[in-house]
């Protein structure tokens, strides 16, 4: 079966070495039209990576997460069964979770009262039950489609659609058994702590700044002797971006340590090494936004001393990364830098990411102007139809204002 991205790109790896590729253009990291297009093309129906099994040992363990504007949390319910909704109340639609974790009992909304099951089914609405018109069973909360690998991580796709267009399978084929990843047992790391950068770059900055190390020995200091760009190659296919070199352990050259850095389209990246893992979510909050979200994982035999070396490793290196992509945001938002030759061997991983991303938008409003409408794949399937009447009436505005204003570029 051909894979998802295969599909769209026409092509299965990163272009020729030793060429000049151009990269996208300064206006696609700050226009705030194109960030709503990609919140509707790329963030409503792709599978996101969000989190590990490992953080859900309890019936109504919760997480809250963020992804480019939606709001949504996963659910542990009392049969250990995974679950996944919006975090939209069906009344009126305010947030039904305020923390970012926790355990929970029920979901009581904090507005009218109504309130929901861990499994997302309406318990109680308060008056409405009193209603003839009233039913219940079609007020549950909104799900999500979650999906759990054979490594043990979470996905999320947020399409509302009962089976998503593209499933997990055909847009990441055998990311979970890929032989890199064969070294580790994911099961024998325990979650250690969460911290968040919030930088002021545009989502896909930070992006291209991850999938490349050509500044690796210029920016980050502390990666001297440790990256050989000579070895040190990304390659980008299926959705995902594999980092490889040979890493030493303390840049002695007596000792080398394994690394599995991947990234995952569109804004995920993980690193595992044997007493450490973490994972990223570069969540867009603007079109110049974004929050640097990371999880961080110590395997259960790691000293004290290992863990915290390469803890702090990552923590620095990755400081200098909000570092680099916020000034580096400072001059794609001036308007005067348009864009730049890229290398690509060195900058392979870069131009490939660049690639889904084009593709994946141009295609989407590419359908959007056939139907005349924005298509937000992620919103509620409207059957009433006088409501759909008022919702086709503001996609008209919106759709006829685009026409003459919206995605210049």
């Amino acid at each position: 079966m051909s894979s998802y991205f295969k599909r769209i790109l026409g092509f299965t790896s990163t272009p020729a070495p030793e060429t000049i590729k151009q990269g996208l253009p300064a206006s696609w990291y700050r226009s705030p039209e194109l960030y709503e297009l990609e919140r509707r093309a790329i963030f409503s129906k792709s599978w996101l990576l969000v989190t590990h099994e490992n953080r859900f040992q309890d019936p109504g363990d919760y997480l809250r997460f963020s992804e480019a504007g939606f709001s949504f949390f996963l659910s542990l319910d009392r049969k250990k069964e995974l679950h996944g909704f919006h975090n939209v109340c069906r009344h009126r639609g305010f947030p039904l979770i305020h923390e970012d974790s926790g355990n929970m009992k029920i979901l009581a909304c904090k507005y009218h009262g109504w309130s929901y099951g861990v499994d997302g089914k309406l318990a109680k609405a308060p008056y409405f039950e009193d209603l003839s018109t009233f039913e219940k069973g079609k007020n549950d909360l909104l799900p999500i489609h979650v999906h759990t690998d054979k490594l043990g991580f979470i996905w999320v796709n947020l399409e509302s659609a009962k089976v998503p267009s593209v499933s997990w399978e055909e847009q990441f084929p055998e990311t979970d058994t890929h032989e890199r990843f064969k070294p580790f047992h994911f099961s024998e790391y325990v979650f250690h702590h969460s911290w968040v950068q919030e930088a002021d770059c545009n989502w896909k900055t930070l992006a291209d700044n991850y999938n490349e190390c050509l500044h690796c020995r210029t920016a980050h200091p502390d990666t001297r002797g440790l990256v050989d760009l000579n070895s040190y190659k990304v390659e980008g296919d299926e959705g995902t971006m594999r980092h490889f070199n040979n890493t030493e352990i303390d840049g002695s050259g007596n000792e080398r340590i394994q690394i599995a850095s991947t990234y995952y389209f569109p804004n995920a990246c993980m690193t595992v090494s044997p007493d450490f893992f973490y994972y990223m979510r570069c969540v867009p909050t603007s079109a110049t936004t974004c929050s640097m979200e990371y999880d961080v994982y110590r395997h259960k035999k790691a000293s004290d001393d290992a863990f915290e070396h390469i803890n702090q490793f990552f923590k620095r290196v990755l400081s200098e990364d909000k570092w680099l992509c916020n000034n580096t945001q400072a001059n794609l938002n001036a308007g005067v830098y348009v864009n730049g030759g890229m290398h690509s061997q060195f900058e392979s991983g870069p131009l490939y990411f660049q690639s889904l991303v084009k593709k994946t938008v141009m295609e989407h409003r590419m359908e959007e102007k056939r139907i005349g409408r924005d298509i937000w794949p992620a919103a509620q399937v409207v059957v009433d139809g006088e409501v759909g009447k008022e919702v086709a009436f503001c996609s008209g505005l919106a759709c006829h204002s685009n026409e003459q204003t919206t995605l210049s570029w």
